[in-house]
Formats: C-alpha cells, sequence, structure tokens
C-alpha cells in the first residue's frame, strides 16, 4: 500500500489520471473526457474537429459511429450469435454455461480445466488449469469486481455502455505443439484486411506486438509494445482469417477482427472497435499518421450520432 502511494507522489500524470478515471469520469461528458484522457496519456492535444491520425480517429468515432449492432458485437456472449449467424458455430470456442453471479456456478459439474470470463469487459478473465490449485476466492473476488464495472466510462467506448454484466465459462484451449495460444488479429477498414499484428508471450516475458502486412511480411513499426525478435509463421488458416475478417467488418469504418489457430483449427476470439483504446503510441510516431489514412469518417448524417464534440 506505502509503495502505491509513493508510486502515485512520484507520478502526477498518475493521479491526475486517477482522479479523471475513478473518481470524476462520471460526471464528465464525453468530449470533454476523451480531450484530458488523450492529453494525459498521449501528451498531445486531441483533433476532433479535423483528426488525422489513427488514435485520433477511434476518438471521433468512438463519439460519432454509434451503432446499436455494435454493442451485440462486443458482448462476449451475444456476439456468439452474430458469429453463428455469419460464418458459422464451428469457429466458436465451446461454452460452457452463462451466469448473473459467481455464486450460481457449480464447479463440482465443470471439467478440470475452464476458463471464466465477463461478457462486458477486458480482462474480467480467470483461467483455470487443474481445480485441484485452483484459487476459487481469488478468482471469485476478481470476476465480482468486474461485474461492478461499466467498462464503458473508463474510455467511453460506448458500444460497452448497455451490456448487462454476466458471465461465461469457455472450454481451456491447448495447441498440442505450443505452450501459449498465438492471437491473430486482423485490422480491417471499411470491410478490407491491410494489416495484421499478433500477440505472443503474453505470459512469458512481457507481451509482444509484431506487425505484418498482407504478405506476412514484418512491418517497421510498433505500437506500445515490443515486437518479437522470433519468427512467427503464417497461420494455416491465414486465408480463412482474411475472409472472415472482412465478412464480419463489412460496412464499418474500423474493426479488428480476432481470431486462434488451435491444433490446426480455427476459432474466433473477439471484435474490437478501439485498440488499445485509442491511447497507445507508434514507434516511428509517423506510423500513426499512415494508418490514420487508412480509415475513412463517415460522411453520411445517418451513420453519424451528433455529439457535442468539439466544444
Amino acid at each position: 500500500m506505502i509503495h502505491k502511494i509513493v508510486n502515485y507522489i512520484m507520478h502526477p500524470k498518475k493521479i491526475l489520471l486517477y482522479l479523471i478515471t475513478s473518481r470524476f469520469n462520471k460526471f464528465i461528458d464525453d468530449a470533454t473526457y476523451l480531450k484530458i484522457l488523450y492529453r494525459i496519456k498521449v501528451g498531445r492535444k486531441l483533433d476532433l474537429k479535423n483528426p488525422k491520425t489513427f488514435n485520433e480517429k477511434l476518438q471521433w468515432l468512438k463519439l460519432h459511429d454509434r451503432k446499436e449492432e455494435y454493442t451485440n458485437m462486443v458482448d462476449k456472449i451475444a456476439v456468439r450469435s452474430y458469429i453463428k449467424n455469419t460464418i458459422g458455430e464451428e469457429y466458436l470456442i465451446p461454452l460452457i454455461g452463462v451466469y448473473n453471479k459467481f455464486d450460481d456456478i457449480d464447479f463440482n459439474s465443470l471439467p478440470q480445466k475452464f476458463v471464466i470470463k465477463c461478457n462486458h469487459d477486458s480482462g474480467g478473465v480467470a483461467i483455470c488449469k487443474d481445480k485441484k490449485t485452483f484459487d476459487y476466492r481469488k478468482s471469485k473476488e476478481k470476476i465480482n469486481k468486474s461485474l461492478k464495472k461499466n467498462y464503458y466510462y473508463s474510455g467511453r467506448e460506448w458500444p460497452y455502455k448497455n451490456i448487462k454484466p454476466k458471465i461465461l465459462i469457455e472450454k481451456y484451449m491447448k495447441d498440442n505443439k505450443s505452450n501459449e495460444l498465438i492471437d491473430y488479429k486482423f485490422m480491417c477498414f471499411d470491410g478490407k484486411v491491410k494489416m495484421i499484428f499478433t500477440c505472443t508471450d503474453r505470459y512469458n516475458g512481457g507481451l509482444k506486438v509484431t506487425f505484418f502486412d498482407l504478405n506476412w511480411k514484418k512491418l517497421p513499426f510498433e505500437r506500445h509494445y515490443p515486437s518479437s525478435k522470433k519468427n512467427i509463421e503464417k497461420p494455416k488458416n491465414y486465408d480463412l482469417m482474411l475472409k472472415f475478417s472482412e465478412k464480419l467488418s463489412k460496412g464499418i469504418s474500423f474493426l479488428r477482427v480476432d481470431w486462434y489457430e488451435i491444433n490446426g483449427k480455427l476459432y474466433f476470439g473477439e471484435l474490437t472497435f478501439y485498440p488499445g483504446g485509442g491511447f497507445e503510441e507508434f514507434t516511428p510516431e509517423n506510423w500513426d499518421k499512415k494508418i490514420g489514412d487508412l480509415i475513412n469518417l463517415p460522411t453520411n448524417e445517418s451513420d453519424i450520432n451528433d455529439e457535442k464534440s468539439d466544444n
């Protein structure tokens, strides 16, 4: 506790960030909140009148591109119907159960390995690799804490605002050839994949984020996390990932579609509208603008939610 207090005292930005996100966030309108948060996290003024960079355009989309279907697309339970109806339920990780409360879970009926998730946030996850060593108390605290939060308020990611918090339990998935699952994340712009990145070493030495072009050639930039020095092979289901990503993102200015390849079979991960909340830096910095150029913001008035974002 003392260490945390000293850490905040030594970093004034952390104090401001804590106050804005944890104490006053519900009392600030979306546009003002994003401007303050962007200044703190990115270190620059947020231009909502003429957004040019990838990060700026994600903030603009938070405010102006609000469609009801987006809520179901980010809800980890509701999205399963979207995937089933669009590409087929065989690409879904098997679902064990859905619960309103942690205490509703009958752990005696569960397999030895499973994954507990919250449907409405990012990070509300507890992984059980063996029920004999699984920390039920710690997992309950984590999941119950997540259930009480509205994920929308921390970064104003509107699609999460009206999700009813629930718990889902999925089958624990393991690749027989690897100790970890690689996340394959397809960056889609107006329904077309323009680049891909992988997430590796999440639980082994620190997360690595590595970007590739459509020919699986490593791109010369990083975003917030270092890229991997290892050789990451193109997945066997790459063409199918590409095809399905474009199908799932059709008609959307920007959407990230995530996949896993487990024992040679393709599985859907999740859909994300605002990677990193639109606050993660690029190195070199000019790639923020390069990727921002790929986003065509909606111009049709019927597709724009009229927020007071330029006050």
